[in-house]
C-alpha cells in the first residue's frame, strides 16, 4: 500500500501533559492515534511515521486503510437531488408546517441525521453491550450527549 501521510488531517496543539509541556499531534482519520513531542517537528513526525506504521500494519492484517479527509472547501454546498413525488410532498408540508423553507427544512434534516449517524458509529466503536431479554441492546452517550439504543432489528432509535 502506497500511501501519503502528508496528505491526512495532523492537529498539534501545545500543552501541559504530566506535568511537562508538550506538542500533542491528532490524525482526524485515525482518532486513536496520538503522538506527543517536545517541539512541534517532533510531535508532526511522529505523527507522520505512525501513519505510515499504522498503514503497513492495516495492510498485514488485511484491513482497509482510512482514506485522508477531504477539504470541505472542494464542495459547493449545492446538491441537485431527484424524489419520489410523494416524499416531495411530505418534506414540502413539513416545511410549512415548520414555518420555513424546503430547502432550509432538508438541510435541517440532513444535519439530524448527520450528528445521529455520527453518534451511533462511535457507539458501534465503542460497543457497549447491555442485555435485556432474549435481545441485544447497545446504550452510549454520544458527543451530543444523547442516549443511542440499538435493538436486535438494527434499527436506532434515540431513547426517550
Amino acid at each position: 500500500m502506497n500511501i501519503d501521510p502528508h496528505a491526512y488531517n495532523i492537529s498539534i496543539r501545545r500543552d501541559v501533559f504530566d506535568g511537562e509541556f508538550l506538542f500533542e499531534a491528532r490524525i482526524k482519520e485515525l482518532p486513536d492515534l496520538i503522538e506527543f513531542g517536545e517541539t512541534y517537528e517532533e510531535a508532526y513526525e511522529l505523527a507522520l511515521d505512525s501513519i505510515q506504521t499504522t498503514a503497513e500494519i492495516f495492510v498485514e492484517k488485511g484491513r482497509a486503510f482510512p482514506q485522508p479527509g477531504v477539504p470541505a472547501d472542494d464542495f459547493s454546498g449545492r446538491v441537485t437531488l431527484r424524489l419520489p413525488r410523494s416524499l416531495h410532498r411530505a418534506l414540502a408540508e413539513a416545511a410549512d408546517e415548520e414555518g420555513v423553507s424546503l430547502n432550509q427544512h432538508m438541510t435541517n434534516v440532513l444535519t439530524y441525521y448527520s450528528g445521529f449517524a455520527s453518534g451511533y458509529k462511535e457507539a458501534s466503536e465503542i460497543g457497549w453491550k447491555k442485555h435485556q431479554g432474549d435481545s441485544t441492546t447497545k446504550t452510549v452517550k454520544s458527543k451530543q450527549h444523547l442516549t443511542l439504543i440499538h435493538d436486535a432489528s438494527n434499527e436506532p432509535a434515540w431513547a426517550a
